[in-house]
């Protein structure tokens, strides 16, 4: 005898890319909120389809990259001209261009450091353990499945209207998702 488990939402299975889209478009204007998409691969227009808006990350990694050009030039410059001053064949004790490679790379250290970060903060990794992992159906994923899940927390979520919901969508099967 096995243990009950607590709901944690319903998987829809669609057969191909076009179903999954169009099913994507319907859970969307059903108004709900707490639910995801899997594919093999990209499906071109799936983000719009689900309603997503765009990411944040660039706008991340480029206030990173401007704030390491800064923190690199600001830091040669203290070094330079105002802490540790050499005077050197009468060259000039602060000059760009020969700090260019340094604030270069300072740029690109703090981007891709903040990319990988948020990449991690904004897609709440690392998530070792998902409901849908349980389902058997849910390994095809990998290879030639497509799949639409939809929480329980959803406010709009109730169990017999959303598996109708998804039926009348052409998902080829539904199953109940257990926590």
């Amino acid at each position: 005898m096995g243990e009950q488990r607590d709901l944690y939402g319903l998987l829809a299975e669609f057969n191909t890319p076009g179903e999954l889209m169009h099913a994507a478009e319907g859970v969307r204007d059903a108004g709900f909120k707490n639910w995801d998409c899997y594919s093999p691969f990209p499906v071109h227009g799936l983000d719009r389809a689900m309603g997503l808006r765009d990411t944040r990350l660039p706008w991340v990694v480029l206030i990173a990259g401007i704030t390491g050009t800064t923190v690199a030039v600001l830091m040669q410059w203290w070094m330079n001209a105002v802490d540790y001053k050499l005077i050197i064949g009468g060259k000039p004790f602060f000059s760009l261009p020969s700090n260019i490679p340094v604030a270069f790379e300072v740029t690109i250290l703090f981007a891709a450091i903040s990319a990988f970060a948020s990449m991690f903060l904004f897609n709440n990794l690392p998530k070792l353990y998902h409901p849908v992992f349980r389902s058997k159906r849910f390994k095809r994923v990998t290879t030639d499945g497509f799949f639409i899940s939809i929480e329980k927390n959803d406010p709009r979520f109730d169990e017999a209207k959303t598996d109708e919901l998804l039926r009348s969508l052409g998902s080829a099967n539904v199953e109940r998702l257990e926590d």
